[in-house]
């Protein structure tokens, strides 16, 4: 995501300097709006990886472009809404830059879109700002705009208001809404699925990871009856999972990431990952030329 970045220490000691790479989230290729991961991975003795996909695949990001279409024409033609919880920085805007695009070449008619959210508002404005890191695609886009990648002159409203934020949930006609936060946890999402779930008209696009024992997992796992705010309400409305969106490397991009890293390390902590993941991690890695990794517990400690 923009501004995202890797943290390298280089640690000179009398015996020798050894250098630690922190990854936090490694990026993915072929995704909208910002430049690809070109760059290869510094060169270190110690390696702190992130494991999230690392056991599976992602959609094409093209292919979610396709279902945003069908599923939003679908609710749309049922006369209900989408409402989408979404990360404020990063799967906000790659929503919006789909749907305008979808708006632009005619194969959705133009509906309103709402970004309910006074942190995606403000983190919209600083993409906005930045040109200089857009891919060419989004780049070319940006220029035939006017500079306005993001329909902030346009079709799409950024809600700040509170009083804005509770009208949405009494606007009868179709709509999309996209609000924080992107697991469902805490923010103004909560109030539009009180108000969206127990309709079957309605549609609720999951756009990211949802963590376990969150109100978004449960969402995902199609629970018969969501709590919120203390209060059952059923779930009625349709569910859709697009984890192509996710800004999140998948197995195949973490090899072709670690491919020339791998064989150079000395050590490789895999951390950030569920159940199956950080093995699924450790195993690549091993292929790759690592002999030594290692999946921490809590409160393991260990001399590097």
């Amino acid at each position: 995501m923009l501004g995202s970045a890797m943290v390298l220490l280089e640690i000179d000691r009398a015996f020798g300097s050894r250098r630690i790479l922190f990854t936090g989230d490694l990026g993915r290729f072929d995704v909208p709006i910002l430049r690809d991961p070109t760059e290869p991975l510094p060169d270190c003795d110690v390696l702190i990886t992130e494991c999230t996909y690392a056991d599976r695949r992602h959609d094409n990001p093209t292919d979610m472009k396709d279902k945003l279409c069908k599923i939003v024409g679908e609710t749309v033609a049922a006369g209900g809404k989408v409402i989408v919880p979404a990360f404020s920085v990063g799967r906000t805007q790659t929503v919006i830059y789909y749907l305008l695009q979808l708006f632009k070449e005619g194969r959705l008619a133009e509906l309103p879109v709402y970004v309910d959210s006074p942190l995606s508002a403000r983190a919209t404005e600083v993409f906005a700002r930045h040109p200089e890191c857009y891919d060419r695609e989004a780049l070319a886009e940006w220029g035939r705009d006017a500079g306005d990648l993001f329909g902030m002159d346009g079709p799409v409203r950024y809600v700040t208001d509170v009083d804005d934020s509770k009208a949405l949930n009494h606007k009868p006609e179709p709509c999309i809404i996209l609000a924080a936060s992107g697991m469902c946890e805490a923010g103004r999402i909560l109030h539009h699925l009180k108000n969206n779930v127990g309709s079957d008209k309605n549609t609720i696009v999951v756009v990211g990871f949802m963590a376990q024992h969150t109100l978004g997992r449960r969402l995902v796992e199609r629970r018969e009856e969501l709590k919120i705010f203390g209060r059952t309400y059923p779930l009625l409305a349709r569910v859709e999972v697009l984890n192509g969106f996710s800004a999140h490397a998948d197995a195949d991009e973490f090899r072709r990431l670690y491919a020339p890293l791998a064989p150079k390390l000395s050590k490789a902590f895999v951390v950030h990952g569920e159940e199956t993941q950080p093995p699924a991690m450790a195993a690549m890695l091993n292929e790759l030329g690592c002999g030594d990794v290692v999946i921490p517990s809590r409160g393991d400690t260990f001399e590097v």
